[in-house]
């Protein structure tokens, strides 16, 4: 690209015969190179401008990037967790169950094992009942003998 030090360092040959007018064609050039200078600058500027932009975005697609692939880590950690907290609640339901079972069936035990104790005690009375009973009785017909002399 030419710069506008090549434009005003530019020099024509100036002929003799049928030539331009020297003074002419330095003030166009001189014009030129203000307006190329302004464009020169602004096209340098925009340069720049373009490629600060081009860092900026490819800053923020990493950070998207970044964000993207925090998102599925924490979306992935999420799930574990989730899954983690259904099997131990699953597993702690399980435990509850079992040990329900055994103390229903403990308590069953318990309560056959009762049942049998108060029969053997009733058993036991019963025995003891009919033991004073015919104590009693033998006591009796003994005062009626005694009774009788």
């Amino acid at each position: 690209m030419i710069t506008p030090l090549d434009i005003e360092n530019k020099r024509f040959s100036k002929k003799k015969l049928n030539g331009y007018d020297p003074d002419e064609v330095d003030d166009f050039l001189d014009e030129l190179t203000r307006d190329y200078e302004v464009l020169y600058k602004k096209s340098k500027e925009s340069d720049k401008e373009i490629e600060d932009l081009k860092e900026k975005l490819e800053h923020y697609v990493q950070i998207e990037s970044t964000l993207q692939n925090t998102l599925i880590m924490a979306q992935s950690a999420a799930k574990e967790v989730k899954d983690a907290a259904q099997k131990q609640a699953d597993q702690m339901i399980s435990e509850a169950l079992a040990k329900s079972k055994e103390a229903t069936f403990d308590i069953e035990q318990e309560k056959i094992n009762k049942q049998k104790e108060l029969d053997a005690l009733e058993r036991q009375m019963s025995v003891y009942k009919t033991k004073m009973e015919s104590l009693l009785v033998s006591q009796l017909d003994l005062l009626k003998e005694m009774n009788k002399d």
